[in-house]
């Protein structure tokens, strides 16, 4: 369940890779159901894929670059383009922490609903039953 928390400007790490775990989430739950993916997770994936990409380029989150800035943003406020400033073997090595850094978090979501496979079930029923639910009623069904 994601809930907006306001004008949150400054993330830590964990909570980006936490992030990074709630969007991969979905395909997490339609391969642990449904032994199958569907197109449904598109732009869950996408923003995920753009997060662990700042993460490495930009937020200095990778030990291998450290606070190595190998992304610029242009024109921030008219849709905020980037562009790699780096060899082609560092775009290379980028890519690879990225691929890895999103299975890993694809990975600890997939175990927290296989772990929590029941209230999954009952949240999906009671989405099902109701097609809306608020984050009051998520947490109690969650926490019974």
């Amino acid at each position: 369940m994601q809930v907006e928390e306001g004008n949150h400007y400054l993330m830590s790490q964990e909570e980006l890779e936490n992030r990074i775990a709630t969007l991969t989430g979905g395909r997490a739950a339609e391969e642990l159901i449904f032994h199958s993916a569907s197109t449904g997770a598109s732009n869950d994936i996408e923003q995920a894929t753009k997060l662990a990409r700042a993460m490495i380029t930009r937020y200095g989150m990778s030990e291998g670059f450290d606070m190595v800035a190998l992304e610029t943003v242009n024109n921030q406020y008219l849709g905020g383009d980037t562009s790699l400033a780096c060899s082609a073997e560092t775009a290379a090595e980028i890519d690879k922490q990225v691929v890895s850094l999103v299975k890993k978090q694809h990975e600890k979501a997939a175990k927290i609903l296989e772990e929590n496979q029941d209230k999954l079930h009952e949240l999906s029923k009671y989405l099902y039953e109701k097609e809306t639910i608020t984050g009051d009623e998520f947490m109690e069904i969650l926490n019974r």
